[in-house]
């Protein structure tokens, strides 16, 4: 069956990370996990909650058992405010699937980190190269990569579940269709990827689209850009004409975002359980 994929977010991490399986499965864009002080579910309520840290809010999600050790070996300013973190793994036995994120141990801090990996699997098994795109916050781990850690920095690591089991134990038979995503920041220096993001649409012509949404954009908006820039916020408008029976939709962004769109799609008649989505802080 043809089907049809809408990722409406802030950060794109997934899209990227599962480009190398997204023709065979349906579920390498299906992405969810416990994050911030809310409990995310596929088609239930959601319901804050104190606020907890990475390990207990997903206590109750498979890990893998082993701690592999990582070398920081490139930190690149992806934006102002989110830095790109290469790793360097030695342990051939580390895997992982699109879909999935890494338990962040950091030597010297207690706070035990949640990150989703933005790199494809392809990467670690050509180059054993790791990647994770984490944004400036006060939370302790995310704070000590934008302000302390330096290449060579020694951390470890070690792979959290996936929803790809999860939908293909179901037994539903989905392939992927195409897929259309709308992408919205203050502006487009904080558009993440956004090259990659340009590549993918020119590899996969009518197979993946973008629309990038900017709200606060002040300076003149590059050429290359210019044809998929909307400015404004994602609008009823825009999602309501890829409303069929056949469409996921993937949400992704910080919590009043995902009330807002999650509030906007049940307007336009979308089924909750063809709503997927993740919270962080």
């Amino acid at each position: 069956m043809a089907h049809t994929t809408v990722y409406v977010g802030y950060t794109v991490p997934q899209l990227l990370k599962g480009a190398s399986r997204i023709f065979p499965s349906h579920s390498a864009l299906g992405v969810l996990r416990h994050s911030s002080f809310y409990y995310c579910t596929v088609n239930g309520t959601i319901k804050s909650k104190r606020k907890m840290d990475h390990l207990e809010r997903t206590a109750n999600n498979f890990r893998q058992e082993v701690i592999t050790q990582a070398k920081v070996c490139g930190i690149t300013n992806e934006s102002e405010t989110v830095k790109r973190l290469r790793l360097a793994i030695a342990n051939k036995d580390f895997t992982f699937k699109a879909g999935q994120w890494v338990d962040f141990f950091i030597p010297g801090v207690s706070v035990v980190g949640g990150f989703s990996i933005c790199s494809s699997p392809g990467l670690l098994e050509r180059e054993g190269i790791l990647e994770l795109a984490v944004k400036h916050t006060v939370h302790p781990p995310a704070h000590w990569i934008h302000t302390e850690c330096t290449l060579d920095s020694e951390v470890a690591l070690r792979v959290g579940a996936d929803l790809h089991g999860y939908q293909e134990g179901k037994g539903n038979g989905h392939k992927l269709g195409t897929v259309k995503l709308y992408y919205s920041a203050k502006n487009t220096s904080e558009l993440l990827f956004k090259k990659n993001i340009l590549g993918l649409m020119n590899t996969f012509p009518g197979k993946i689209t973008c629309c990038f949404h900017v709200t606060q954009q002040r300076s003149q908006i590059c050429k290359e850009l210019q044809p998929h820039v909307t400015e404004g916020r994602i609008s009823e408008k825009d999602l309501e004409k890829h409303v069929s029976n056949n469409t996921s939709w993937y949400i992704c962004g910080p919590p009043p975002m995902i009330e807002s769109i999650s509030k906007l799609l049940s307007n336009i008649g979308v089924p909750e359980n063809r709503v997927f989505f993740e919270k962080w802080w």
